[in-house]
């Protein structure tokens, strides 16, 4: 790699026509490339170093800005007791009660609750418990986020004239949602961490996609219709993407006591 520029990833994709530079949330700057196998991408570093020297400025913006948000995140202090956690879009603070072991056969459960100042999510542990915080709000996440999304795809989908087949919740690393021809959905659950209007927008992209398939003004005229503000939301999700997929990260956490010791 020339010297100086930023280091980063390279993918190759079968989808990929060209090259194209993301900001990876976990693995910094991502060049997607064409397969070896197609004309004039067997050894495309060359490009790559051109193209990311072209803009260098552009990368070394968002990377700093990514380290922001990185030391942001680290200050709330991981998944710890009096920690600060998003959920529906507002920072809760966690806390996290051991369930008293004379009270044996009681089971883990969270819950969201008022506080004096900022609302809580509760996890009160019970004795026999071996998952980790995260596991154990990953569920809780999960479960809110399935029903979340049923309750906006039977707002929506009537209207759009459109019906999914099958809806799945995983954690989608590359993208919110996606929709299949077979009118299968997925859904990141790490939308349930955003403002319910964001993802309300993702089920109305995905659930328009079951109508027109492309981003062509048809497309985009079915989400309009919708969310005639999906662009504020979309926006948000961009910007935001770093603090969702680390959500539970506890490495923040232990980088936020480092920095205090």
């Amino acid at each position: 790699m020339t010297s100086g520029l930023p280091p980063y990833t390279l993918r190759r994709s079968a989808r990929a026509r060209r090259l194209r530079v993301t900001i990876d949330p976990r693995l910094g700057v991502v060049v997607t490339v064409p397969p070896a196998t197609r004309r004039g991408w067997a050894h495309p570093e060359r490009q790559v170093e051109a193209f990311l020297s072209e803009r260098e400025a552009w990368l070394r913006r968002h990377l700093r800005e990514h380290a922001q948000q990185r030391a942001e995140i680290a200050a709330r202090g991981g998944l710890r007791d009096g920690a600060r956690i998003r959920f529906r879009g507002e920072l809760h603070v966690l806390r996290i009660e051991p369930i008293d072991r004379r009270r044996p056969g009681t089971r883990t459960t969270v819950s969201r609750e008022a506080g004096l100042e900022v609302d809580e999510l509760v996890v009160r542990v019970a004795a026999s418990e071996h998952r980790p915080i995260a596991a154990i709000l990953e569920t809780w996440f999960r479960e809110k986020a399935r029903s979340a999304i049923t309750v906006e795809i039977a707002r929506h989908a009537p209207t759009l004239r459109v019906e999914a087949a099958h809806v799945t919740v995983r954690d989608q690393r590359t993208r919110w949602g996606s929709a299949s021809r077979q009118h299968r959905l997925s859904f990141s659950w790490r939308l349930i961490l955003a403002p319910p209007e964001a993802l309300e927008t993702v089920v109305v992209h995905e659930l328009a996609h079951l109508r027109v398939f492309g981003h062509g003004p048809a497309f985009w005229a079915a989400v309009a219709s919708r969310r005639p503000d999906h662009l504020v939301w979309r926006r948000w999700l961009r910007s935001h993407a770093l603090e969702l997929h680390s959500a539970l990260d506890d490495e923040f956490g232990d980088e936020a006591a480092r920095q205090s010791a």
